[in-house]
């Protein structure tokens, strides 16, 4: 019986979890750049179980099936499946089309330089001519920052990265990409810095100008699997019920006998 509530408990601490990522997910559904995450689950391995000692059949010993003890909680992983492109006709709004990440520089609570890689590609010009993000982290090309010409008006970014300001080179916007990707550690909705093993390599995608890569989450989808969880979840809460009230007969009503 007690072994029951166990079961039943893991396949809420699952559902929960997976409640929680879809709910993530959602509330990224607008965030430029985002990259969906999922969670794996897998079960307990099947133990045989034995009739043991039961008198209405001569007190022999006999298997009577298997039995799971329940889910284990996995690992949350990212897809990072190309999102679509959405046309703003911002001058310095970039997407990735391809597989790479944007470099940016940013700094830690120490004040060290910290390089981290996002595909979000919302940046503007600050008033010293440096493009930026959204938390003012400057983008990195072949020569570092890239800081264009404050009084330049035309800015045109070719789709290999490379920028010209009234005709003028300026930088390269370089792409990095990764070997694996499982080597990425997500931070905040959509930036990512490489952890212990990983290894970079050139990216090769095209960069648009103008455009900016939208979530690759599916609100449709997510929205069928939440309410498969919430029943998922419903259905272990009401075997927890079950045992409970089971439980409450043997020890109030048989235990009197």
């Amino acid at each position: 019986m007690v072994r029951g509530l166990y079961t039943a408990w893991t396949g809420m601490a699952n559902e929960q979890k997976r409640l929680d990522i879809i709910s993530n997910n959602l509330a990224n559904a607008a965030t430029v750049g985002y990259k969906k995450d999922s969670v794996t689950n897998q079960s307990f391995n099947d133990f045989l179980t034995l009739k043991i000692k039961d008198s209405s059949e001569g007190y022999n010993d006999r298997p009577i099936g298997t039995m799971n003890l329940g889910v284990k909680l996995g690992e949350t992983y990212t897809d990072y499946k190309q999102g679509s492109l959405r046309e703003t006709g911002n001058t310095f709004d970039l997407a990735i089309e391809g597989k790479g990440f944007f470099k940016i520089a940013t700094k830690d609570e120490n004040g060290n330089e910290v390089t981290k890689y996002t595909r979000d590609g919302s940046f503007t010009r600050n008033q010293d001519g440096k493009i930026v993000d959204v938390n003012g982290n400057s983008l990195m090309g072949e020569s570092g920052e890239i800081t264009i010409p404050v009084d330049a008006g035309n800015i045109a970014i070719d789709t290999d990265g490379s920028i010209y300001a009234d005709g003028v080179y300026v930088d390269k916007i370089t792409t990095t990409d990764f070997e694996d990707y499982n080597y990425l550690k997500k931070q905040g909705d959509s930036m990512y810095v490489p952890v212990e093993g990983a290894t970079t390599v050139n990216g090769t995608a095209a960069i648009r100008q103008g455009y900016t890569e939208q979530s690759n989450v599916n609100v449709i989808s997510e929205m069928i699997d939440m309410i498969a969880v919430s029943r998922a979840y419903e259905a272990n809460q009401k075997v927890i019920q079950t045992v409970d009230g089971t439980l409450d007969l043997a020890a109030n009503s048989v235990g009197k006998i």
